[in-house]
């Protein structure tokens, strides 16, 4: 911690101000570990805010860069002002490199065309969004280096349930009121307000994290021309009968009042008997367990047994089923049963489908309330009866249990059946619960006329665009799950119980000059954008004078997943042919999650396929989804999901367990503000491919720890002579060349970079985020400051320098600078930024590209020709070697400055060996990576010849240098 504040201290480069802020904390510090801790936090937060505040943030201009830069790095200092420069130049906008055309662009310049899955507009982006935006900026930024024209569209969901219950739940608390209270159009207005003042700090949010959108084509999916082609999408569908009205069983949330889809259902296993809360419940309701009861047969003294594990249906049960063949209940057919709390005989019917050996063969059957039973009812053209209404309370069909909360019921009615000896036994019952993931309410199956999509040529038409390669998905493991998924889909329903959303365009017809329809009668329905080209269409369809036709809208909205699964067309314009959506649909990439979102993406593809016969996007890219320490998916119900700006910024314990339901294996101390490049960096370290990210405090160390090593890396390396700000800075070549003076590790050094940025393209080509993170991370610290560096120190620092050698050394620093800055740009855009606008350019910078952002990736074509497998190998032989000694040292405890004598025929005087600098030089590995590497190069084991040879070999002037071993083991 202390080392961190120092580190702040000095990226601020004001020590006054610092020092003034401590002696103004200095009265008020105590001995209280806990208080000690705040204010080490305090001292942070106020350093690297001054540092910051040294930026213009609103920044038009390039930054000023002619300064010194800081001498640690400090996150908040570099990325105050860089993002605002970034747009304000327009390099986000696809136009820039029509107006400056690119040197690595093809000839016809590729595209790479994303539209953002757009975020709810409740208020906040998780660490779920930070993936999302990290990894979608990442794939934009390394495109558009790579000279390709890009395009992604940000933009904004109107949620409609999840914004209903936030803004509803804020009027209820600030106003004590509900929606009900204020009324349709007053409820509206209060949305549109929370809109406004969230979503632009929504968009702020995404900004902060760097994502390099086009903010000039921002869209929210409320806007004018979004909900013109939702109404259009609607009316088009529903005239091609592919949308049509019908009265079905739904998914029911009590608490919502609303239905909801299949996919918004969280359907979680329970073994046996537990208890669960409900909202609405001061007691937790008990699930998971069978009851049986009889039910007495009409004029006879026999029962018989049914069971069920919602007992409160059984006020809508219409009918007992058994099986034809069975021997027990065939003197029963066509008879009847009386039920024992309502004025209500229950026919005995048979049915095929019926399991004689589940329970005692006889099911209760409640048509209105169960998939199952739903089907039965209608093949055998029963009575439907709802027993309990939208609210979640017993319908008037109950008798004296009407006006009652159903799971109330259920335990009133087990008592009452116990009173009438009816009750015969309960066991524990493996079931499948539907919880609402918005409202946690235990989903109720209702019978509703609603509005459905007929999916399966839409699913069929998506499931031959996957098997025929035209649609990539990534990683291909989750093609199994789309498949099965699309092919067991259902039709869906898409209408939604709510005010807030895209009001359904459909207009039900009455007049006296036609006889009455039936709301669920297509025929009476006509779609529109207005109520007047509803008439004209009714007007036509019923050959009567408008003047004759009332017309009725439905007053359900469509559900949001309908309007979103538009976005990526509908974005660009749709249905109007403008000239976006002639240049920028179909797309190239939807980057998302793996979970729900999955099915959002195949929503996409089924509707762009129907509405413009293309597919939205030709790659689906599945994220890793996000975990906490505990390898528990993050979620807003678990509560363990943090604020993205909760880990850019700073946020003390006290404030983050009172936020959130955190553990302290999560995070057991203050989040000292990491900063946007370490999130992003820390996000693709721990990507694993159709797995999880784990990003606890830890993770994000290894981060930080990565950041403040490259920063003292380069800056280290550009004092020489490498910066803008150096009157005798190095000037590069236009083109980088080999003099013939290299000597082998410069041409190492140089082949380690070859292979870096072919690692690096493999890994963006396959989007294998960690493989390029790991790829840089090596060449940096590994290759470049732990083995080159080292190696070429006497020559940086000789009292006495060889100009010549010099000469030699600078083009290969550059280069590995350079190269190396631009390698990373995409992960880390504000660190690259700031170093690279430092480093000098061919010809004065005269045409060279003004950011980093818009300046060529390193192409492996360009480099291919300074790989040298000989040379790394050779290297490897020398490590390994090296590693050899270390061990031997530590094996024999044989101190540093201690020379050895290992045979009889060598002298102690001339085996000296530095064995300080071997430790400094090459880091010990673990034993686990030791006998790897013993394994790998067989010929260096320890054995007394070889270790002879290499002490000579460092005998040759009394140190460890690296150089010496090089020239004798590659020459010979």
């Amino acid at each position: 911690m202390d080392d961190f504040v120092e580190a702040i201290g000095n990226a601020n480069n004001d020590v006054e101000q610092l020092d003034k802020f401590e002696q103004h904390q200095q009265s008020t510090r105590t001995e209280d570990p806990t208080a000690e801790n705040e204010y080490k936090f305090k001292l942070i937060n106020y350093a690297a805010e001054e540092a910051a505040n040294k930026r213009d943030k609103k920044q038009k201009k390039k930054l000023d860069i002619n300064c010194e830069l800081p001498s640690k790095y400090s996150s908040q200092y570099i990325e105050a002002a860089w993002y605002n420069w970034w747009e304000k130049q327009g390099f986000f906008r696809p136009e820039y490199y029509d107006e400056h055309p690119p040197v690595n662009a093809s000839t016809s310049r590729k595209k790479f065309l994303m539209v953002i899955p757009p975020p709810n507009v409740t208020g906040y982006l998780h660490l779920g969004h930070a993936i999302m935006c990290t990894f979608g900026d990442i794939l934009s930024r390394w495109h558009r280096m790579c000279g390709d024209t890009v395009l992604w569209v940000p933009g904004c969901d109107h949620a409609g349930i999840a914004t209903e219950v936030v803004v509803e739940k804020t009027l209820i608390n600030e106003q004590k009121l509900s929606r009900h209270d204020l009324g349709r159009e007053k409820f509206l207005e209060e949305v549109w307000k929370w809109k406004n003042n969230k979503v632009d700090y929504i968009y702020e949010q995404m900004k902060i994290l760097g994502t390099s959108c086009d903010w000039s084509r921002q869209v929210f999916t409320m806007d004018k021309n979004i909900s013109y082609a939702v109404e259009e999408a609607f009316i088009r569908m529903h005239e091609k009968k592919l949308i049509y009205r019908s009265t079905q069983l739904v998914n029911w949330s009590c608490t919502l009042k609303s239905a909801i889809s299949d996919i918004e259902v969280k359907k979680i296993e329970i073994k046996g008997r537990t208890l669960i809360h409900v909202p609405g419940y001061e007691q937790p309701i008990e699930f998971g367990v069978l009851i049986y009861f009889s039910y007495p047969v009409e004029d006879s003294n026999e029962k018989i047994i049914v069971g069920t594990t919602r007992l409160e249906t059984m006020l809508g049960d219409t009918a007992i089923i058994v099986h034809p063949d069975d021997q027990r209940y065939k003197h029963l057919h066509s008879k009847y049963v009386q039920h024992p709390f309502v004025s209500r005989r229950l026919p005995i019917l048979t049915d095929t489908m019926v399991d004689p050996t589940f329970g005692f063969g006889a099911v209760k059957v409640t048509p209105a309330h169960d998939q199952n039973d739903f089907e039965y009812g209608r093949r055998l053209s029963l009575q439907f009866i709802t027993c309990i209404n939208d609210d979640g309370l017993m319908s008037s069909e109950c008798g004296l249990y009407s006006g009652k909360p159903r799971f109330e019921v259920r335990q009133q009615l087990l008592n009452d059946l116990k009173q009438r000896g009816l009750y015969y036994d309960s066991k524990e019952n493996k079931m499948i619960l539907p919880i609402c993931s918005y409202s946690k309410d235990i989903i109720e199956p209702l019978i509703k006329p609603q509005w459905y999509v007929n999916c399966k040529t839409m699913a069929q038409r998506s499931i031959d665009a996957i098997r025929s390669g035209e649609l990539k998905i990534l990683p291909t493991i989750f093609e199994s799950v789309l498949y099965k998924w699309l092919e067991d889909i259902h039709d869906w329903c898409i209408s939604r119980q709510l005010w807030w959303g895209h009001h359904i365009p459909a207009y039900f017809i009455s007049s006296n000059d036609i006889s009455a329809g039936n709301e669920t009668n297509n025929d009476y329905w006509v779609s529109a954008h207005s109520y007047d080209e509803a008439i004209d269409k009714a007007s036509k369809r019923f050959n009567i004078s408008k003047d004759k036709i009332q017309l009725t809208q439905d007053e359900n909205v469509l559900d949001t997943w309908f309007s979103s699964s538009l976005v990526p067309f509908s974005s660009f314009g749709w249905p109007t042919e403008t000239d976006d959506f002639k240049k920028f649909f179909p797309t190239t990439l939807l980057e998302t999650g793996h979970d729900i979102h999955l099915f959002s993406a195949a929503h996409m593809v089924m509707i762009s396929l129907e509405l413009t016969d293309r597919l939205p996007f030709t790659q689906i890219y599945l994220h890793p989804m996000v975990e906490d320490a505990s390898e528990r998916k993050v979620s807003q119900s678990l509560g363990n999901v943090i604020h993205s700006s909760n880990l850019i910024h700073d946020i003390s314990l006290e404030k983050l367990q009172k936020q959130f339901k955190i553990s302290k294996e999560d995070y057991p101390y203050n989040i000292l503000g990491c900063g946007i490049d370490i999130l992003r960096f820390a996000c693709c370290a721990n990507a694993v491919q159709d797995q999880f990210i784990n990003l606890d405090e830890f993770g994000l160390n290894d981060a930080r720890t990565f950041c403040y090593q490259l920063w003292k890396i380069i800056r280290s390396t550009m004092s020489k002579n490498l910066d803008i700000n150096d009157l005798n800075c190095f000037q590069p070549p236009t083109e980088f060349t080999l003099t013939g003076m290299e000597k082998p590790c410069d041409l190492w050094i140089l082949s380690r970079l070859s292979y870096t940025i072919e690692q690096c393209e493999i890994g963006f080509n396959k989007y294998r985020f960690r493989q390029i993170t790991t790829t840089i991370y090596n060449f940096w610290i590994y290759d470049f400051l732990d083995f080159y560096m080292e190696y070429i120190k006497k020559d940086l620092y000789s009292s006495e320098p060889n100009l010549q050698r010099q000469n030699t050394i600078k083009p290969i620093l550059y280069t590995c600078l350079n190269n190396g800055l631009r390698l990373m740009a995409p992960i880390m855009p504000y660190l690259s930024e700031e170093l690279y606008q430092r480093l000098p350019k061919p010809n004065n910078e005269q045409n060279a590209p003004p950011s980093l952002c818009v300046t060529p990736y390193p192409q492996s074509t360009e480099f291919n020709q300074y790989r040298n497998i000989n040379i790394e190998n050779n290297i490897k032989i020398i490590d390994a070697a090296i590693q050899d000694i270390v061990s031997y040292y530590e094996e024999k405890e044989i101190s540093s400055e201690e020379p050895d004598t290992f045979n009889e025929g060598c002298n102690r005087e001339f085996i000296t060996v530095d064995y300080e600098r071997i430790i400094k030089m090459n880091r010990v590995k673990s034993k686990q990576d030791y006998k790897y590497e013993e394994k790998q190069h067989s010929q260096c084991q320890f054995n007394k010849t070889k270790l002879n040879d290499y002490y000579r070999l460092y005998r040759s002037d009394g140190t460890c240098q690296v150089d010496l071993m090089c020239s004798s083991v590659i020459v010979n």
